[in-house]
């Protein structure tokens, strides 16, 4: 078998009304309604990476290095998904926009030793989202000081 790439990735919810108002509502996501209940949009670029993470990493990447384990009062995530934007800046300033929102951020934006900017937030469905800055994702991964 040969995958040749990623044809489509969404949360699976029991609440469609709190998962529409969030990926439509609150990030933003052009989804219409395909069936009833069921939104979606094949008008967004696909994955760029596929990774198996391990719970202990994740929590790592969240809580801060030497944390192993996942808090037992929030929701352990099943997947994740990242949502990359145009630029360092436009990480914390969606983060600001998630939150007034109301929406569970786990962790402001940052950036990791190998240069990528990330946030994590908690979805309703429990995936962990990041909202980052790739920049080799990007074709002109160069930003200005006034950007990061």
């Amino acid at each position: 078998m040969e995958i040749s790439f990623i044809a489509g990735y969404g949360p699976i919810t029991r609440s469609v009304e709190d998962s529409h108002a969030f990926w439509a509502g609150t990030l933003g996501l052009p989804l219409g309604e395909i069936a009833p209940g069921y939104y979606g949009t094949d008008d967004l670029d696909g994955a760029r990476a596929f990774a198996v993470w391990p719970l202990a990493q994740a929590a790592a990447s969240v809580f801060g290095e030497g944390t192993s384990e996942w808090p037992a009062d929030i929701p352990a995530p099943q997947s994740w998904v990242e949502l990359d934007v145009a630029s360092p800046r436009a990480v914390a300033d969606a983060v600001a926009e998630l939150e007034a929102a109301g929406a569970t951020v786990l962790r402001g934006a940052s950036t990791e030793p190998w240069g990528q900017v990330t946030s994590r937030i908690l979805t309703p469905e429990g995936l962990l989202l990041g909202v980052t800055f790739t920049p080799w994702m990007h074709e002109d991964s160069s930003t200005d000081e006034s950007d990061a």
